[in-house]
């Protein structure tokens, strides 16, 4: 009886210690105001590509892509979930009122995407209104595989206006200033992002 029982602890031991492996702990790094919202996908099944709510209906209508590096600015990152969310062409975040978490104050036009083996991602929506006297932009937040959260530089644009001076930028994630360019109907921009670069108490 001995035997058995002895063999029963082992494969347990081996399987818990197996699973708490497995886990990350989240974290969240610098000013996490809403950046929560990475994490409510819930059991949506993410992919590299994804198109945000209301796409077809405002124009003029973004591509937005780019590679995710690890920290050393080179490596490609898979696997990395990135967060955007902005307001409608009229400054404002629409809600259709059933909204839940963050949604509640971020309104319901944003989405998430999960880089492939490259680092790559690809999101499609449109061009966001600005509000006050502040540039039109669109908010980011990154969850890395271990669990670490934290929001990035906005998405803002070349040309517009209300943009304020880019060297008091803190290029978090890198620059967040895009280029647009005319491409099969849509404005398309690159931006790429480099894992807790410029990120508080990053480690």
């Amino acid at each position: 009886m001995k035997k058995p029982l002895a063999l029963f602890l082992a494969i347990f031991l081996a399987i818990s210690c197996k699973g708490q492996e497995g886990q990350k702990q989240l974290q969240a790094f610098g000013r996490c105001d809403g950046c929560e919202a990475v994490l409510e996908f819930g059991k949506k099944e993410l992919a590299p590509v994804d198109t945000l709510p209301d796409f077809d209906k405002h124009e003029p209508k973004l591509k937005l892509t780019g590679t995710v590096y690890q920290p050393d600015g080179k490596t490609p990152a898979p696997n990395v979930v990135l967060f955007v969310y902005h307001t409608n062409p009229e400054g404002k975040y629409p809600k259709k009122g059933d909204e839940k978490g963050w949604a509640k104050m971020q309104g319901y036009v944003r989405g998430w995407v999960k880089t492939d083996e490259k680092g790559q991602y690809t999101i499609y929506t449109f061009k966001p209104g600005s509000y006050g006297s502040g540039a039109a932009h669109i908010h980011a937040a990154v969850l890395e595989p271990d669990g670490k959260y934290y929001f990035i530089d906005d998405y803002t644009f070349e040309g517009d206006p209300n943009l304020g001076d880019p060297q008091k930028s803190k290029n978090k994630g890198g620059a967040g200033l895009v280029m647009l360019r005319n491409e099969s109907g849509l404005q398309a921009a690159e931006r790429d992002i480099v894992l807790g670069l410029h990120i508080p108490d990053y480690e």
